[in-house]
């Protein structure tokens, strides 16, 4: 059997598992990380490519629009409203919204819209006041980029994600804090948004999940498609000599620290002592996926190949690759196959997609001998399924575009 069929294979037999709800089970419905709007995308894809039956997607949106939507200040692209949202915009066949859903895609529609207003509103007066962000203002699960996300997919003429660009620039201005000059997006908070004492003064964050990687990829994504405020441009700038300041150029290929504490970042110096896994929340992959769109974003053919080759290497590190270990879209091989696959398509060398093949055996082959541990589309098999889809077209060019929620499309 070809790496194409095993991957049809697994792909279906991950969608039959996910037919519904088992006894015992409790899915969080407006949960597009681990819960049943997650699963609902997987369900959506293979109706569209028609692998798989529509009663399934209804089945699983029902699921997830079921009981009171979450409409609060902690709603982002993962979660609430946001996410239902994301869901339904992918029920669009042929440049049309399925009619079952576009009422209800239209109230979720308004109430993201105000909910970017309001929040950008509190964001920049945080901003003016001099006060330290936080994950949950700014980033792709929980935060603006994560909103900014779904209005670039869904409405990318609107103010609100006018709004939303312009805050993110905002947020590339630096901050003076205790008598130190930090980074707009330093937060107060440890990596995991509590407090500890390595974390007594806050971090810089660089990963794509929850720090400013994931504002560079919304940036330049925008930028992309035309899509531009004013100071976006220079904010690209900043972000990419932030990242160029604080690369790491090891043995075998650049490499980035996961955060910075202010010890680090006074001293220029990061405690990391080496490459750490590759993956798209955290490490090169998810870094190098945004610095490429920077470059392609701005004309700047240098810096896009910089990251292509940064990315290349670090596929072809065996001591980097044995730190992957399981098959997420978030830190495992679904989310690698799919990051470089995006990159691939865009990249006008061969390098990338002469790793292709590899990545997706391997990929079938964990997930051929790993039993099925969750279902969720960050950690579970509802991911690994989706970035099956890309290996068995061999394209990533998917039918709904479901990876616009990593920002890697």
């Amino acid at each position: 059997m070809t790496t194409k069929a095993q991957a049809a294979h697994i792909a279906s037999r991950c969608a039959t598992v996910l037919s519904g709800p088992r006894p015992g089970q409790n899915f969080e419905g407006q949960s597009l990380a681990d819960g049943a709007a997650g699963i609902a995308l997987l369900h959506i894809e293979r109706a569209q490519a028609r692998t798989g039956p529509w009663k399934l997607a209804h089945r699983w949106i029902n699921h997830a629009a079921a009981g009171e939507l979450d409409a609060t200040d902690t709603a982002g692209l993962f979660r609430g409203v946001p996410a239902l949202a994301f869901v339904l915009l992918n029920t669009v066949p042929h440049g049309r919204f399925h009619e079952l859903y576009r009422t209800a895609w239209e109230k979720l529609h308004h109430h993201v819209t105000t909910l970017a207003h309001q929040r950008t509103e509190r964001a920049l007066a945080r901003i003016h006041r001099g006060e330290l962000t936080t994950f949950a203002e700014y980033d792709l699960f929980c935060g603006l980029t994560g909103i900014g996300a779904y209005l670039l997919r869904a409405d990318p003429t609107s103010s609100a994600l006018e709004q939303v660009l312009r805050y993110l620039v905002a947020l590339t201005h630096p901050v003076a804090i205790n008598g130190h000059r930090l980074p707009g997006w330093w937060v107060a908070h440890d990596p995991n948004r509590g407090t500890s004492a390595e974390f007594a003064q806050g971090h810089a964050n660089l990963g794509v999940a929850h720090g400013i990687t994931g504002p560079l990829l919304l940036l330049a994504q925008a930028l992309r498609r035309g899509v531009s405020v004013d100071g976006q441009h220079e904010a690209i700038d900043a972000i990419c000599s932030h990242l160029d300041a604080w690369r790491q150029d090891g043995e075998r290929g650049p490499w980035w620290p996961l955060h910075l504490t202010l010890d680090e970042f006074s001293s220029g110096r990061t405690h990391q002592r080496g490459a750490g896994r590759p993956s798209w929340c955290y490490g090169t992959p998810g870094i190098a996926r945004a610095g490429q769109l920077a470059g392609i974003a701005l004309g700047d053919r240098g810096l896009q190949h910089m990251y292509e080759v940064a990315l290349y290497l670090s596929l072809t590190d065996p001591e980097q690759l044995a730190l992957i270990r399981d098959t997420s879209l978030c830190h495992g091989w679904a989310g690698v196959y799919q990051t470089t696959a995006r990159a691939a398509h865009d990249s006008p060398y061969p390098h990338l997609r002469q790793l292709l093949p590899r990545l997706g055996e391997t990929l079938t082959t964990h997930l051929r001998t790993t039993a099925d541990h969750n279902a969720g589309l960050l950690t579970g098999n509802a991911g690994c399924a989706l970035a099956l889809s890309s290996l068995t077209t061999g394209a990533p060019i998917t039918q709904t575009g479901w990876d616009a929620c990593l920002l890697i499309d």
